[in-house]
């Protein structure tokens, strides 16, 4: 067993275990993956202040998430296909999320469903939608969320239509699949990730498969998605949503000023500064770039949040000296299931904590909530 420091070590792990079209899938971008790239390198490109002498013996990570107590202001972002990193993936994450005390996000695009989630926890998560051609399965997905106790909703805007990934096509992994030959010697090169893969409750999109007339396989189910994505998606569906969901509302995708406005306009519990990790827009700004601009025009009416690009509890710090009042991580995440199962998702969340504690405190913080521009070098 191989010593793992950081997330590097476990994304390392990962694209070893991992059969390549679902770990391309995870770990690349779109198009030239120029954003890609430039959510971390800006995250890198930003310097601390180091402090000393200062009195940093007791300190706190904790923060509060639209009213929900987080050991640090991480959540875990939706991500697709979770449940083919590792069997069970999404139910595997929500666990570890709930005992490590911060928020797990279901994807509708989730292999295991709601319910079985719902069925592996014992607290509230929240749930990601994204509003399809066919209000009435979005509605009812709404319906099921509600039944399930998720205590938010994430409402993701910036899929009306689907950026291009190139990987994900040179691997087949297209919408819908198609199967190689290079794909099946892939997955035939990990048959310990195939066989694990193999004994999961469900090998298809938990929150469609048996919902979806004449849409019996993962073929017919990726055909039905790929006539979902919905390119008339206005601030009116904000509002329909609103009137469907009594509980907390997070807007995911807001990358500019003025969509921030009108999103705060909306009455919204929190919204994520996201460009969809680098595979929507390609050249367009890296999140963290935006996220000032983000704060300032909405200033106090609604939560800011940030993700992209999140490999360290240094970048979580660096979030949050900007501004932000959370983050969400995808990939680090995924690293960490790909890698050890919920065992990985576990040490990921431990890596991120102790990494952002330390550096708290050689920045001379104490708490995180004292955050602030004050921390960086100026650029």
């Amino acid at each position: 067993m191989p010593v793992v420091t950081n997330i590097e070590d476990l994304r390392q792990m990962a694209m070893k275990r991992v059969a390549k079209p679902i770990f391309d899938y995870v770990d690349r971008g779109s198009y030239d993956e120029r954003t890609l790239r430039a959510n971390t390198s800006d995250l890198d490109a930003l310097k601390f202040r180091q402090r000393v002498a200062i009195d940093v013996d007791h300190r706190s990570t904790k923060v509060q998430m639209i009213g929900h107590e987080a050991a640090m202001p991480v959540a875990i972002a939706p991500t697709g296909l979770t449940g083919l990193n590792w069997a069970d993936g999404e139910m595997l994450g929500a666990r570890a999320a709930e005992q490590f005390g911060i928020p797990f996000t279901l994807s509708t695009m989730s292999i295991c469903s709601i319910e079985d989630v719902a069925s592996a926890v014992t607290k509230p998560f929240w749930f990601q939608l994204y509003v399809m051609r066919d209000r009435g399965f979005a509605a009812s997905l709404i319906e099921r969320a509600k039944a399930a106790r998720c205590s938010a909703l994430v409402l993701t805007l910036d899929l009306q239509i689907q950026g291009q990934r190139h990987q994900d096509l040179k691997n087949g992994l297209a919408v819908p699949p198609v199967l190689t030959l290079g794909t099946l010697i892939e997955i035939m090169k990990k048959p310990g990730w195939a066989m694990n893969v193999m004994t999961g409750r469900r090998k298809s999109f938990g929150n469609l498969e048996g919902r979806i007339a004449n849409a019996d396989t993962l073929t017919t189910l990726s055909q039905w998605i790929a006539g979902q994505f919905d390119p008339t998606l206005s601030w009116k569906d904000v509002e329909w949503v609103k009137s469907l969901w009594p509980g907390k509302l997070i807007l995911k995708g807001i990358l500019d000023a003025e969509d921030a406005k009108l999103a705060a306009d909306c009455g919204v519990d929190a919204i994520v500064v996201s460009n969809h990790g680098g595979r929507q827009l390609d050249g367009t700004v890296s999140s963290i770039r935006a996220l000032p601009e983000v704060v300032q025009a909405v200033g106090d009416r609604t939560e800011v949040w940030f993700d992209g690009g999140i490999r360290s509890g240094q970048d979580v710090l660096k979030a949050v000296a900007l501004g932000a009042r959370g983050t969400m991580i995808g990939k680090s995440f995924l690293y960490g299931l790909g890698a050890m199962g919920e065992a990985g998702v576990t040490l990921a969340l431990e890596i991120i904590r102790k990494e952002l504690d330390v550096t708290m405190a050689l920045c001379g913080l104490q708490n995180i909530k004292d955050a602030s521009p004050s921390i960086l070098r100026p650029a």
